[in-house]
């Protein structure tokens, strides 16, 4: 039974200092589970808590962004870029007069589901679980959450708020259309396996759009994840300066600063874009998201999962040149020639992690094995995907060169 409420001592600061559409935290839904209030902090706020204390958030430190651990200690993993998307997150959050702390809990949280190596090993998983209902990151983010942390006395998961989940589970929009098929990227598929576990327990109403918190979250990850990367690309080699320039939006700030600073290195040039383009993108979706409020006049967060669009968002201009930048990156960093190899690599470790764990489930640990024990095909191959996808890239490897007489080089 879910609490309706969780009373805490800034209720009238937040009646102050939030918008009328805004999620507040003393009328959250609830947890599933019933515990007392906090007297210090929001419900939003101990969510956010519970995730950075969280074991699978201390884990996004050895997973890839996009360049393996090895690799150096200067590129982005899972836990820099969430660190960074929760702190674009917050900035815009602020702007808009929205609950900071749920906005910087999603923002923290939407990655906890992440498979070693990144993106190829989310589609080695996913290919590996074609015939168990797939995998999908975000749909893990709220598996994790909601059962795989197994630390607190009185529940498993983290027992987060309705509002957090509602966040992670919507990542990308509402995920059914109004008859109830699968709609964005699960069109024509079906709905994640961890989603509809958790969906049949508690009704995150799939078919609406998630919260102004929510749709931040999901802007600043763009944000961050198209800048930054853009910046790990470069100091890796994988494109020269005169070459980004060629991309409008990136090609005026090179003029710009140049024209400031025309000795400056190109370290600090890629830093100056970084930077300026991060401004100009908050700057952009703040814009874009207080005309589409002010047309809309939502009274309160229900009218923004009602609203039948997303309210936060670029403006076409500014999404016309975060898709030619994305283009870019594509080209330039994700398919370059190198990274291809190293994913290709990688994606292999998993799908051999997978078959092996299948037929001998006793290499796992112990207390994996005993999940195991039992469970017919489905059920134990959603056992071994977990097991897998809570592996940092380090482990993986590891574990591979433990089961096989080869392993791939990353490199």
């Amino acid at each position: 039974m879910m609490t309706k409420r969780e009373p805490f001592v800034s209720d009238e600061q937040e009646n102050r200092v939030l918008a009328s559409y805004a999620s507040f935290g003393g009328h959250s839904r609830g947890r599933l589970t019933n515990e007392a209030g906090c007297p210090t902090r929001s419900p939003f706020q101990r969510d956010r808590d519970r995730i950075v204390h969280s074991t699978a958030f201390r884990r996004l430190n050895h997973k890839t962004q996009v360049f393996i651990y090895h690799e150096g200690d200067h590129y982005r993993s899972r836990l820099t870029h969430s660190i960074e998307v929760a702190q674009i997150a917050r900035a815009i959050a602020r702007s808009l007069k929205l609950d900071e702390g749920l906005t910087e809990a999603i923002a923290l949280a939407h990655d906890l589901g992440h498979p070693p190596f990144g993106h190829a090993g989310e589609r080695a998983l996913d290919t590996a679980m074609a015939d168990h209902g797939g995998f999908d990151h975000n749909g893990q983010s709220l598996r994790v959450v909601t059962r795989l942390e197994r630390k607190y006395a009185a529940f498993d998961g983290l027992n987060l708020t309705w509002e957090t989940l509602e966040g992670l589970a919507k990542h990308n929009g509402p995920v059914l259309g109004s008859k109830g098929e699968p709609i964005g990227p699960h069109v024509g598929k079906r709905i994640p396996r961890a989603l509809k576990a958790y969906n049949d327990i508690q009704d995150l109403e799939l078919a609406s759009w998630p919260s102004a918190e929510a749709q931040v979250a999901a802007i600043a990850d763009d944000i961050a994840y198209n800048n930054h990367d853009l910046d790990d690309g470069f100091r890796a080699g994988s494109y020269p300066l005169e070459d980004l320039a060629e991309v409008p939006v990136a090609g005026g700030i090179i003029n710009e600063v140049q024209a400031l600073h025309p000795q400056l290195e190109a370290s600090r040039v890629i830093y100056e874009i970084n930077r300026r383009l991060i401004t100009r993108m908050i700057e952009d979706v703040v814009h874009e998201a207080t005309s589409r409020l002010e047309a809309l006049a939502p009274a309160s967060v229900d009218e923004i999962r009602s609203a039948g669009s997303s309210v936060v968002t670029f403006s076409q201009q500014m999404t016309d040149a975060c898709n030619e930048l994305r283009d870019f990156l594509f080209a330039r960093v994700y398919r370059e020639s190198r990274v291809l190899r190293i994913m290709e690599g990688a994606g292999l470790i998993v799908r051999e992690l997978f078959t092996h764990y299948m037929s001998h489930p006793d290499a796992m640990p112990e207390n994996w094995q005993k999940g195991a024990e039992g469970l017919e095909t489905s059920e134990r191959a959603a056992q071994v995907c977990d097991f897998i996808a809570g592996m940092t890239d380090r482990y993986a490897v590891r574990e591979h060169d433990r089961l096989f007489d080869r392993t791939p080089e990353l490199r």
